[in-house]
């Protein structure tokens, strides 16, 4: 009764199928680095432009917010040092 074939035996995986997913995921990586590159330079454009049309340049905003967070740290360290420790009584209308 031996036909001289041996039966399956175990795991088989047919590589067709295995090789097709993987170019196609290969290909929709691909796609997707080319969407991201687009929308990123699309981006880059968009905030490049807005800079330039602001009328006080990000720098300054920020060297002037700088002085308002240090004006600010100052007065309420030195409010907090000249505090005589009386509580306030609230006022009644």
């Amino acid at each position: 009764m031996d036909s001289g074939q041996q039966p399956p035996s175990g795991f088989q995986l047919s590589t067709t199928p295995v090789v097709i997913g993987a170019a196609l995921i290969g290909a929709g990586c691909v796609i997707g680095l080319a969407g991201v590159v687009v929308g990123g330079t699309a981006m880059i454009t968009a905030t490049r432009k807005w800079f330039r049309e602001l009328e006080v340049p990000p720098g300054d905003v920020v060297r002037q917010k700088w002085s308002q967070t240090k004006a600010a740290t100052a007065a309420g360290a030195t409010a907090w040092q000249q505090h005589d420790g009386a509580q306030a009584k609230p006022v009644r209308a």
